[in-house]
């Protein structure tokens, strides 16, 4: 297919190749439609080898394309199909693959090495909402300036936190160092049906 932008015939690669485009001579033939292929044909078609140029004249006379789906088959395999509803379907059952897959998402929740017990409680209780709703959990203590000498503290405290998420989710690893921060993932647990 050819499209013209400002003076340039700019081409077009079609996703499948369609009537005339299909240069094989021989092709295998399937198809939910071979009834009505049959009625054009004037005898019983089955899911076999036609001439290329046959199975053109009969998805021309049924209004229809000749669609390569099997271009690396031997013989390829064709489908006398109308091509624009095909891409249609096809598009739409992909979008609702995507819409089915799940997303996962990751709330971050931040501690310094010195954090009081009333803020480390609102810090767990959020940590469990997110745990609850199926989101990863990542939390980390950040050190900064000459707290970094407190990292036997932030461990801890990543420690107690793991402890009291047990019932709502599983730590991926321990705690471990990444440049200025000690982090720690969780993981909801799976619920069961």
């Amino acid at each position: 297919m050819a499209k013209r932008t400002k003076g340039k015939v700019v081409r077009q690669e079609a996703e499948h190749r369609i009537n005339e485009n299909i240069r094989v001579p021989k092709i295998r033939l399937v198809g939910d439609n071979l009834d009505e292929v049959s009625e054009v044909a004037g005898k019983e078609i089955e899911p076999e080898i036609y001439d290329t140029y046959q199975a053109r004249r009969w998805a021309d006379e049924l209004d229809l394309d000749l669609v390569e789906i099997s271009p690396n088959a031997n013989p390829p395999v064709c489908k006398i199909i109308d091509y624009q509803r095909f891409l249609y379907n096809k598009k739409k059952k992909e979008k609702e693959l995507k819409a089915k897959t799940s997303k996962t998402v990751i709330k971050e929740i931040r501690f310094g090495p010195n954090t009081d017990e009333h803020d480390f409680e609102f810090k767990l209780r959020h940590a469990q909402k997110f745990l609850e709703d199926g989101a990863k959990v990542k939390a980390y203590v950040h050190f900064r300036g000459r707290t970094i000498v407190f990292k036997d503290r932030g461990e801890l405290l990543l420690l107690k936190f793991l402890k009291e998420l047990e019932e709502f989710g599983a730590a991926e690893s321990l705690p471990k160092m990444e440049g200025r921060r000690m982090l720690v993932i969780v993981s909801p647990k799976k619920k069961k049906k």
